[in-house]
């Protein structure tokens, strides 16, 4: 029988933290954005420069990564290189981000196994990878509102084909917060706070008015 009084605080093995993952931006790219038609490009972008903040304040490594950058794609979206000024923008011919050696090794240089994977368009940039990843035995979970397809069916039949696989969806707020976990982890609270007042809409909103109520250690 179940003794619940043997029953430890720890927490699972599926959880995301600042040590067990690593962060996958495909080919954020104006000619990949032109196409995108599954949801509000704006809103991705938030979304997208969100995350990456949210890997900048945990330390999460960030593989960056375009493809035909100055052939057809155009370069990697500004707002998302301001984040990672250092980071080498890895730049591709495979539409199969995991078919370039120079990516894969830079993903498995983070000894990390689980890939937080964001990107364009779903339906190709992302399932590639993602089974790819999967089939190697990485954990693969996508970030659902960074990434876009070409139409709202498109974005949700490659979520449906990574979930069969094996993937996870996930959004990027999701994410955030999972790598936070607790409030009183305070060397973090303060970037959390500042992110979260900046991308998450309406929870930023309530955050800055209980700042300005409450007071400036107000919980999110």
């Amino acid at each position: 029988m179940f003794d619940i009084t043997k029953v430890h605080a720890a927490p699972s093995k599926d959880l995301l933290t600042p040590d067990n993952s690593v962060m996958l931006f495909v080919d954020h790219q104006p000619q990949m954005f032109f196409g995108t038609g599954s949801g509000d490009r704006a809103a991705i972008v938030n979304s997208t420069v969100g995350l990456a903040k949210a890997a900048r304040a945990f330390d999460v490594p960030a593989v960056l990564t375009t493809v035909a950058a100055e052939s057809f794609s155009g370069p990697l979206l500004p707002q998302l290189a301001e984040v990672f000024p250092k980071n080498e923008i890895i730049d591709r011919t495979t539409m199969n981000a995991w078919e370039d050696e120079a990516l894969v090794a830079a993903v498995r240089a983070t000894g990390r196994k689980k890939i937080i994977l964001s990107g364009l368009w779903t339906e190709v940039c992302l399932v590639l990878p993602a089974l790819s990843a999967l089939e190697q035995g990485y954990e693969v979970y996508v970030v659902t509102d960074a990434s876009g397809g070409v139409s709202p069916a498109a974005h949700e039949h490659a979520l449906q084909r990574m979930i069969a696989a094996g993937a996870v969806p996930v959004t990027w707020v999701q994410v955030l917060l999972e790598l936070q976990r607790d409030w009183a982890r305070q060397e973090t609270y303060g970037a959390v706070m500042e992110i979260v007042k900046a991308h998450a809409g309406a929870y930023g909103l309530g955050v800055v008015y209980a700042q300005a109520v409450i007071g400036a250690h107000a919980a999110g």
